[in-house]
C-alpha cells in the first residue's frame, strides 16, 4: 500500500467524521456519545441480547461496555432479565424510554443523512451510494 492510498483514505475518514460530527461528545445534540447510540442501535436490532453479543459485534471494552449499560439502567433505558436458559446470564432489552430515546436518536441520524446529501440528483444518490456498498464489501473481505 502506498503512502498516498493512506493519506487518501484518511483524508476522507476525516471528512466523514467531520460531516457527520462524530467527534463531538454528545451524537446528534443528544445527551449520549456516539458509542452510547450504536450500543442501543444494537439492543434494538435484536430486541434482546447479553452484553457478550455486543462486546462481539463492536468489540468494545468489557468494563466500558458495562459503565454505559449502568448508566442505561440509572436512567431507565435498558432492562435486564435472567435468561430462562441459563439463571447466570442476563438479557438485555430496551424499555418503553429506551425505544423512545433510540427512536428519537434515529430519526435525528435519518434527517442528518437528509440534509447531507438530500439535495443531490437522484443519478449522483445512486452513484454514492453504489460507491459506498462497494467500499463496504471491499472491507468486509478483508
Amino acid at each position: 500500500m502506498t503512502n498516498e492510498a493512506i493519506q487518501q483514505i484518511r483524508s476522507f475518514n476525516r471528512l466523514y467524521t467531520d460531516l457527520l460530527g462524530l467527534l463531538d461528545s454528545h451524537l446528534l445534540s443528544s445527551s449520549y456519545s456516539l458509542a452510547e447510540g450504536r450500543i442501543l442501535f444494537e439492543i434494538s436490532a435484536r430486541g434482546q441480547c447479553q452484553a457478550s453479543d455486543i462486546i462481539a459485534v463492536l468489540s468494545i471494552d468489557k468494563g466500558y461496555l458495562s459503565r454505559i449499560l449502568k448508566k442505561f439502567e440509572k436512567d431507565g433505558l435498558v432492562q435486564r432479565q435472567a435468561s430462562a436458559l441459563d439463571g447466570r446470564v442476563a438479557l438485555l432489552s430496551l424499555s418503553t424510554k429506551g425505544r423512545t430515546v433510540f427512536q428519537q436518536l434515529d430519526i435525528a441520524s435519518n434527517q442528518q443523512v437528509e440534509s447531507l446529501v438530500g439535495h443531490l440528483p437522484q443519478q449522483q444518490l445512486e452513484v454514492l451510494t453504489n460507491c459506498m456498498q462497494h467500499i463496504m464489501e471491499v472491507l468486509k473481505k478483508s
